[in-house]
């Protein structure tokens, strides 16, 4: 007999209609169904009018590695084992990553069904820069441990985007405030694609005004990531060049900050360029 595969299928984060046909195909002709919450999963295939004809499990944080051994062997068997989270992709700060792993070092055939993820989804919506960021999961839980892990964004210069509960989003944006400064940009979103969807841009310090009474639904976050800080040594260098080469020194400080983002103002490069001199 020949093995069979696994599929990591995407679920929608609200809206039904945002499942692939290849998932409803999935749901209906898999062998197995390993599901982060089996109801809710049914709950699924029912509002896609899809019968599961196939056996439906759960595969949770706390049981997968309990699980693991019998679903690789069921894959070795020729089954095909189709995994989803709650809403979104698989493994994305959910279930899934120890099934894979033991498939792949097994050489078993592990493929995905692509389709919704809150990370990608905020991150399109959010008006932030989306060539280069970072997934951070959830927020820390305990506020020191939270202001530990903010201090480490605080040089990142990748956007980045992390989930956080409703319950802790006031403390999580107030600690962000006093790490990383109230003007960094951000965005909170929340129910995404659901009937109830608001997306909330602005300042750190806008958005802890706005969370302070309480927040409901699933939150997605988005950070603006640090701009960079020019190295004021290297931009009096750079100035000088310019002097020498016949620039007038205002004039050559204005080139060298339209030059580089992060550089301090015109009045303190000037001074800077002034101090070299003495």
């Amino acid at each position: 007999m020949s093995a069979g595969r696994l599929l990591l299928g995407a679920t929608p984060l609200g809206q039904p209609g945002d499942a692939s046909t290849r998932l409803v195909a999935a749901l209906s002709g898999a062998d197995i169904i390993a599901a982060e919450d089996t109801r809710r999963v049914r709950q699924l295939a029912q509002s896609l009018e899809v019968r599961p004809t196939g056996r439906v499990t759960s595969l949770f944080d706390q049981n997968e590695a309990s699980r693991v051994p019998a679903l690789v062997e069921a894959v070795q068997s020729g089954a095909t084992v189709l995994v989803v989270s709650d809403a979104g992709m698989p493994l994305i700060n959910d279930p899934g990553y120890r099934l894979v792993t033991a498939c792949i070092e097994a050489g078993l055939t592990v493929s995905c069904l692509p389709g919704p993820s809150a990370v990608t989804t905020a991150l399109a919506v959010s008006g932030l820069p989306s060539d280069r960021f970072c997934f951070e999961g959830f927020a820390p839980r305990k506020q020191a441990a939270r202001t530990a892990w903010l201090q480490t964004l605080a040089t990142e210069q990748r956007t980045c985007v992390f989930f956080e509960s409703p319950r802790r989003l006031p403390d999580t944006l107030r600690d962000a405030v006093a790490t990383l400064g109230p003007d960094r940009r951000a965005v909170v979103c929340r129910e995404l694609t659901k009937t109830h969807e608001e997306i909330r841009r602005g300042s750190l310090a806008d958005l802890a005004e706005w969370a302070a009474d309480g927040v409901l639904g699933e939150i997605t976050v988005v950070l603006a990531g640090a701009v960079p800080q020019a190295d004021v040594d290297t931009l009096v260098d750079q100035v000088n060049e310019r002097v020498a080469a016949g620039v007038r020194v205002k004039d050559a400080c204005a080139e060298v900050i339209a030059a580089n983002p992060g550089a301090p103002s015109r009045r303190e490069l000037y001074d800077a360029v002034l101090r070299s001199r003495d």
